[in-house]
C-alpha cells in the first residue's frame, strides 16, 4: 500500500489506535453538517475497515491523515472511483478533518498530494471532487487546488434524503 507524506502530513493506512478519533470526528454534528447524520461507534468503525479494505486491493483509496511533528491522527483524505449510481464516473479526491484541524491548510495540502499521486502514480486524466453545495468551506479547498466547478453538472445526490443537503455540486480539474 502506497503512503503520501507531505512538509506535514502522513497519509497512510488505518490502525486501530485511529478508531477513537476517528468515531469522535463522526459523532460531531459540526463536522458532520453536510452530511444526513452523525455516525455512531459501529458506522464509523466500519468505514475505517472499509477504507483499509479499499487501500488493501488497490494500494491508494482513503487514507488516515495524521500530522509529521505529532503523530497525532486528525482525518482522512484520499481518492476513490465514484459509486455507483452517480449522474457522472470517474475517480473523486475527497477529504474530511477533526476540527482542531480546521484552518490550517491541512485539506489542501493532502489534496495536493492525492492529486499529484492520482496524476502522477495511477495517470489518471481527470480527478473530481463532490461536495453539498452549501459547503462552502470544502468548495474553497476545491477552489485552491485548481478545480473547476460547472454549475451545469449539480445534481441530486441520490444517496441523501430530500432536503437542504441533498443539492451537490462537482468540481474537477484535468492532468
Amino acid at each position: 500500500m502506497t503512503e503520501l507524506r507531505t512538509a506535514r502530513l502522513l497519509l497512510r493506512g488505518w490502525r486501530e489506535s485511529d478508531l477513537e478519533p476517528w468515531a469522535e470526528l463522526n459523532a460531531d454534528p459540526e463536522v458532520r453538517a453536510y452530511f444526513p447524520d452523525v455516525l455512531d461507534r459501529a458506522r464509523s468503525d466500519a468505514s475505517a475497515a472499509f477504507f483499509q479494505a479499499g487501500l488493501d486491493r488497490r494500494g491508494w483509496g482513503w487514507w488516515a491523515v495524521e500530522t509529521v511533528a505529532t503523530g497525532e491522527f486528525i482525518g482522512f483524505a484520499g481518492l476513490d472511483p465514484v459509486d455507483a449510481g452517480m449522474p457522472f464516473t470517474g475517480v473523486e479526491a475527497g477529504w474530511r478533518l477533526a476540527r482542531a484541524a480546521w484552518g490550517h491548510g491541512y485539506a489542501t495540502e493532502a489534496g495536493r498530494a492525492v492529486l499529484a499521486h492520482g496524476f502522477g502514480e495511477l495517470g489518471l486524466p481527470e480527478i473530481l471532487a463532490v461536495t453539498a453545495a452549501g459547503n462552502a468551506r470544502s468548495r474553497a479547498v476545491m477552489g485552491r487546488l485548481g478545480m473547476v466547478h460547472d454549475p451545469a453538472e449539480d445534481f441530486d445526490d441520490p444517496g441523501v434524503p430530500e432536503g437542504p443537503l441533498r443539492r451537490s455540486v462537482v468540481y474537477r480539474i484535468r492532468r
